[in-house]
This record gives C-alpha cells, structure tokens and sequence, in this order.
C-alpha cells in the first residue's frame, strides 16, 4: 500500500468552495491508501461548517482515518520546527507546522493548495492524490 495521505484543512475548504464534495473524493482514494487527519485539521474544517448535519457527517468520516494524535512530544517537536525555520526567516503558520509535524511522525504526504508546506524540510506536499 502507498504512503498515506494527511489531507490539509485548506484542501478540504478549497472543495467544499468549489462545491464539490471532498469526502466523496477522499472515500474512492482511501481504498488504495490510508487517508489521515489530525485534531488540528478537524477543528479548522469543522469550526466552517454552517450547518450541523455536515458537520456530523465529517466527524464520522474522521473517526475512520488514520488519526494521528495529539501529544507533548508533537507539540515539542512542532516548537523546534518553528524556531529553526523562525531563524532562517521563514515564519510559517502554527497550524501548517503542526500539521506537518503530524504528517511527518506517520510517513504522510501532505494533500494541500498551500504553497507553505513546500517550505518543511523533509515534508512531501502536492495538491493532487495519484
């Protein structure tokens, strides 16, 4: 099986913008590959959704992915990650590196539109599932 598949709050939003429907498109992927989220990609997501069946229906979807759960170590690593880029001149969003950090811990690739994860060293980021 391929790596898995960390998808990015702004995936999900860019979709769901476009009005497509993202879980449908996710749900054909993870049937070759493990599709994972973390608390920060659930919260950014869900804290949009409008309405509270959609919002249901997401967190059901999540609870079947790869959760990568949150701990001191992750958030210990996410603070180096910060302040190495921080002194390279590359302040990045907490929430970009955090998620990256959770990507890294599971071997993920990042599914994102944001340019930010090009930035991680070490992360792979794209934009679209093969």
């Amino acid at each position: 099986m391929s790596r898995p598949i960390l998808v990015d709050s702004c995936w999900y939003i860019e979709r769901m913008r476009a009005g497509q429907d993202p879980l449908r498109e996710l749900a054909v992927h993870a049937q070759s590959r493990d599709i994972a989220t973390c608390g920060m990609v659930m919260v950014e997501v869900g804290r949009g959704i409008r309405v509270r069946e959609q919002l249901d229906r997401y967190r059901a979807a999540w609870e079947v992915m790869m959760v990568v759960p949150s701990s001191n170590s992750l958030w210990d690593s996410t603070l180096e990650l910060a302040w190495q880029l921080d002194r390279q001149g590359k302040v990045l969003p907490l929430q970009d590196l955090h998620i990256a950090i959770c990507a890294l811990h599971i071997g993920a690739v990042v599914l994102t539109i944001d340019p930010h994860f090009q930035q991680i060293p070490g992360l792979d980021a794209t934009d679209k599932i093969y």
